[in-house]
């Protein structure tokens, strides 16, 4: 199994910035491939950003495209989202993913986090 634990959420204002972390444990290698999602009320889940952990490739929701940045630091096996210029349409419950599989749908990750609130006030 692997157990993904987020944290880095809170409380900022437009055009503030947020560091989310993704720490993962256990059997890894059985995801070599992360990525973030966002759930805001009332909505469905959205993919935010993606990433290979092998070799670097990345994949960005137009949305986030320029503001958001997303990495891992394979040696402690943590998963970043560097967020720039947040804005109230950003607001949202943000899960860490991993699998086997990546990209940009939701069902292609096997394990998950319990997710980190963000919150932009306008």
């Amino acid at each position: 199994q692997v157990r993904l634990v987020e944290s880095g959420g809170g409380l900022v204002q437009t055009g503030g910035s947020l560091r989310l972390s993704c720490e993962a444990s256990g059997f890894t290698t059985k995801a070599p491939n992360m990525g973030w999602f966002r759930q805001a009320p009332g909505k469905e889940r959205e993919f935010v950003a993606a990433i290979n952990r092998n070799d670097g490739t990345t994949d960005y929701a137009d949305s986030v495209k320029g503001r958001f940045t997303i990495s891992t630091d394979n040696a402690k096996n943590t998963m970043y989202l560097q967020s720039n210029n947040l804005q109230p349409e950003d607001t949202a419950v943000y899960y860490c993913a991993g699998g086997r599989s990546g990209g940009s749908n939701w069902y292609s990750y096997n394990y998950w986090g319990q997710g980190t609130q963000v919150t932009v006030s306008s």
